[in-house]
């Protein structure tokens, strides 16, 4: 699916410039940028699993840590 997507703004910025050589620099600049957009969601998603597990952790660590801390607090009195 990326590399349909590589390939299809690579040939629409074909189109756009014409075939030369600055618009093939054009077409490769635009192509690589829409790789890097795809690549970076595709691994966010990949890693988005593990992202909530460890918020998940976060949030159930603060919420005894604070649990805590409070008791001991109304035990001091």
């Amino acid at each position: 699916m990326i590399e349909l997507l590589f390939l299809l703004s690579f040939a629409v910025v074909l189109i756009f410039t014409g075939v030369s050589l600055v618009g093939m620099a054009f077409a490769v600049l635009a192509g690589f940028v829409v790789m890097a957009l795809a690549g970076m969601i595709g691994v966010m998603f990949k890693l988005l699993p593990w992202l909530i597990l460890i918020g998940v952790a976060v949030w159930l660590y603060r919420g005894k840590k604070a649990g805590c801390h409070h008791r001991d607090r109304y035990h001091r009195r």
